[in-house]
């Protein structure tokens, strides 16, 4: 069993594996909370914004996937998170998968 001290918060850019990031973004919820927060203007949501009407522990086990895999930041904020997208560190790692996947092949 993997712990949180066992385990970075966040990968550094140069650990993405390209394996994990697939599967985080495999998920139907956690590829619409990546495209919710690409589509932002804000580039940060709390994280009580995104994932729209999932339950808590839901988003919450969708949030940390995708965190561990390095797709999104989560950044504390009082008593709050906010939620980014790591698309600079994504795209310098595997140029356009993010819009590849992102666009789900629609021009």
């Amino acid at each position: 069993m993997t712990t949180t001290a066992q385990r970075p918060e966040h990968p550094e850019a140069g650990d993405i594996e390209l394996t994990e990031v697939l599967f985080a973004l495999s998920d139907p919820s956690r590829l619409a909370i990546v495209q919710q927060l690409a589509s932002g203007s804000a580039g940060e949501l709390n994280c009580q914004a995104v994932g729209g009407d999932l339950a808590k522990s839901t988003r919450s086990h969708h949030l940390k996937t995708l965190r561990e895999a390095g797709v999104i930041r989560s950044t504390p904020q009082g008593r709050e998170r906010l939620i980014s997208l790591r698309r600079e560190e994504l795209d310098a790692r595997f140029p356009g998968l993010l819009d590849a996947v992102l666009t789900d092949g629609h021009s």
